[in-house]
């Protein structure tokens, strides 16, 4: 399975995030999949979508979608992350320290996992 995640991130009455895509094995799947629900993703609640503008972040791995609907606006971030620990499966931990969790540069920032998870 993979640690791969596509993520939708929203306020409806409480801030929620959703699983768009799982179990991606890699990065690249995981910002193919992104780039492919930006036209696509919905919310679970209902919404006539008159008009998507789709917004890149410098990051280029993170998006605003604003969909405007006949009544309301609706505005969430659409990103990819990495699961790099699991209290229920350690080996997802160590396995994330092996490869260096998601940075590609050597010097970049890393994620500290707890001893014991």
């Amino acid at each position: 399975m993979g640690n791969w995640v596509v993520i939708a991130q929203y306020h409806s009455d409480v801030y929620r995030t959703e699983f768009v895509r799982a179990g991606l094995e890699t990065k690249l799947q995981a910002l193919e999949a992104l780039r492919a629900a930006l036209f696509t993703y919905v919310p679970s609640k209902s919404l006539v979508e008159k008009r998507r503008r789709v917004y890149r972040f410098a990051d280029q791995e993170t998006y605003l979608v604003v969909i405007k609907g006949k009544l309301t606006q609706w505005e969430c971030t659409l990103r990819v992350a990495e699961l790099v620990s699991d209290s229920a499966d350690p080996a997802v931990a160590e396995q994330a320290q092996l490869d260096g969790g998601a940075a590609e540069v050597a010097d970049g920032p890393r994620d500290r996992i707890p001893p014991g998870h």
